[in-house]
């Protein structure tokens, strides 16, 4: 089961889990990562996603949601493009980004902190 963790980007395998994960969260700012393997510009921002989960320790939790693996997540999230990040708090989504644009992902956490 994927709980919420301080300091890292936890895998989110099913839309239980990902539900159960939104819920523990609570009203600490949470951003999803979904991604796919095959991916190119996924695999470029993966470092910064980490860097991020540490820097932002005790102030956000990170996620990330394999849109193959995890296809019922995806959908209903709406994901049409990888990567995309959603932010959300309080289980309600507050911000989105889609591309692997480290500064302005950087900049939608600030804002939604």
């Amino acid at each position: 089961m994927a709980k919420p963790t301080e300091g890292v980007v936890v895998h989110i395998e099913t839309k239980e889990d990902f539900d159960i994960f939104m819920k523990e969260a609570g009203s600490t700012l949470v951003v999803v990562d979904f991604y796919a393997d095959w991916c190119g510009p996924c695999k470029r921002i993966k470092p910064a996603i980490e860097k991020f989960a540490v820097d932002y320790a005790g102030k956000v939790y990170f996620a990330q949601v394999n849109v193959d693996e995890n296809s019922e997540t995806a959908e209903s999230e709406n994901i049409s493009a990888m990567p995309t990040f959603k932010l959300y708090k309080d289980d309600k989504m507050v911000d989105e980004l889609t591309g692997a644009n480290e500064s302005k992902l950087a900049e939608k956490i600030t804002r939604n902190l």
